[in-house]
């Protein structure tokens, strides 16, 4: 007798069980803010953090999007939290955009599309190389920044799967490909010589970093983002501190 409002009461219950999780969410965070959307700002954050890292010693991050067509490149020594901080911007873009509360003081965005390729792996069932792998994400990401008003872009160290020598030439060209097609968002990579893109675009691209300090034999991280290019890498003193024999 009520098969035709079935479905209606199938997706009255799919929207409570939502916003039952997403009250839940707002319930157990009372610290946390609740976003504003504007598209007078396109993101600005204020004491932003991981909302899955344990309170006592996370470091949070302020970070803003300042207009139109901006990528930011951020560059760190091994270990020094450019990943965790990629992960942060995507995970607050996402409650955001859904309604959620933020793991942050302030935050502000304006409505839009996220793309992110943090994590590709091969298929040996469908016979996909690392390398083929991510050269179809990106080649979905141009696709869709072709055909995308609003695009925020999240990339962490593209062409990994390839030699070093393709990988700048292949990264150079990606990157001023985004400048061509007008989208925003965040590129990190170990490559210090992609942070000379400024010099080609010194409107619209943004080197940050993340540093390792070295102070008596010891290596401590900060993770704060700072302005400009890294500085210290340490992967050679690592390597030594765990037996491998690195000679200069």
């Amino acid at each position: 007798n009520y098969r035709e409002n079935v479905s209606t009461w199938l997706d009255t219950i799919q929207r409570f069980d939502a916003l039952v999780s997403m009250g839940t969410y707002r319930f157990n965070h009372p610290d946390y803010c609740t976003p504003v959307l504007s598209d007078d700002i396109l993101l600005q954050a204020e004491e932003m953090g991981h909302p899955l890292l344990n309170t006592k010693g996370k470091v949070s991050n302020d970070f803003e999007v300042r207009k139109l067509h901006d990528l930011y490149i951020v560059t760190e020594a091994n270990m020094a939290g450019k990943s965790t901080f990629l992960r942060t911007v995507g995970v607050n873009l996402v409650l955001a955009l859904s309604g959620n509360v933020v793991c942050s003081r302030t935050f502000a965005c304006r409505t839009m599309s996220l793309f992110t390729s943090m994590r590709t792996t091969d298929n040996l069932a469908k016979g996909t190389s690392y390398f083929h792998a991510e050269l179809l994400r990106l080649q979905q990401l141009v696709a869709t920044a072709e055909h995308a008003d609003r695009l925020f872009i999240i990339l962490d160290e593209i062409l990994k799967g390839t030699n070093s020598m393709d990988k700048q030439k292949g990264s150079f060209a990606l990157i001023k490909q985004f400048m061509a097609l007008q989208a925003n968002g965040i590129i990190a990579t170990h490559d210090l010589l992609l942070g000379t893109l400024i010099d080609l675009f010194p409107e619209n691209i943004c080197n940050y970093r993340f540093e390792a300090d070295i102070t008596d034999n010891e290596l401590t991280f900060s993770y704060r983002l700072r302005p400009g290019v890294a500085q210290n890498m340490n992967a050679c003193f690592l390597m030594k501190k765990m037996g491998i024999a690195v000679t200069d």
